[in-house]
């Protein structure tokens, strides 16, 4: 039924925050690696082994955990990080119970899907959704993946905020989802402010400190290092050799070009070189 929702608001794909994320990468994986008939719901099968690991019979969640794995290993980190946010979704739109229309909206628009991959990830979602195996595995694995990138992350979280309330206020079991994902993706707890929407970002950028998430106490050489890490982990050429997705590359590169701005103007008004 889920699938069938998503494939009838394919309209409503306006492209969130993530942009493309699960797209073309996500429909590849479940029409070539065989995902959606081996998770469906009453599947009687497990998902065969993949090669080159040595399963036990896996369960459905055990079996798409270990794809994530293999994904990643192969140097296909766009569909990993494809099928880990489904999952996510999916888990945190059933966690009170019913699955809205207003959340599977706001997962089509922050996860845009691709004209005639509606069906296929409708699939995808639906076998996820009815999972009953931890969900913070796939958070964990997703930060680990991303370890270096946790801006990439926190658009993650945000994402799933939306998805949380798109049907109305949290309730106390989507709260307690999203602040266990928080700590699996392992971000900090700023990020974890920013993605709820209670810090000010047009704050943030009017203080190039805050940008750099320091003080105006903080020493020259902190807020040099501090440059110097924001730089490294949003530079687009890593992200872009590690499978990040071409919408949130894009992103990476206006806010590299955003903390370029703000250490330009800390050094003018500390007389830096």
């Amino acid at each position: 039924m889920l699938g069938k929702l998503i494939g009838g608001i394919a309209g409503l794909a306006a492209g969130g925050p993530l942009g493309a994320v699960v797209g073309a990468a996500l429909g590849h994986v479940a029409d070539s690696s065989g995902f959606t008939n081996a998770v469906a719901p009453g599947a009687k099968r497990a998902a065969a082994p993949a090669p080159g690991i040595d399963h036990p019979t896996l369960s459905h969640g055990d079996a798409r955990l270990r794809q994530i794995r293999l994904l990643a290993m192969l140097g296909q980190q766009d569909k990993a990080f494809a099928l880990g946010v489904t999952v996510l979704a999916a888990r945190l739109a059933k966690i009170d119970g019913v699955v809205s229309r207003a959340e599977i909206a706001a997962f089509k628009a922050h996860f845009r899907i691709q004209p005639g991959q509606e069906q296929t990830v409708g699939k995808l979602f639906d076998a996820a959704r009815d999972g009953r195996e931890p969900y913070e595995p796939y958070a964990r694995e997703l930060g680990r993946l991303f370890a270096d990138a946790p801006n990439t992350l926190e658009d993650v979280l945000a994402a799933l905020f939306a998805v949380a309330r798109a049907d109305g206020p949290l309730t106390r079991s989507e709260h307690d989802f999203l602040v266990r994902v928080h700590a699996a993706l392992g971000i900090s707890h700023a990020a974890y402010d920013r993605a709820a929407g209670n810090a000010a970002s047009s704050r943030d950028e009017a203080d190039p400190y805050a940008l750099l998430g320091q003080t105006r106490a903080a020493s020259d050489e902190v807020l040099r290092q501090a440059w110097k890490r924001l730089v490294r982990e949003n530079h687009p050429d890593s992200l872009m050799s590690r499978g990040v997705p071409a919408d949130l590359v894009a992103r990476a590169s206006d806010r590299v070009a955003r903390i370029n701005a703000a250490w330009d103007r800390i050094k003018r008004e500390r007389g830096l070189s």
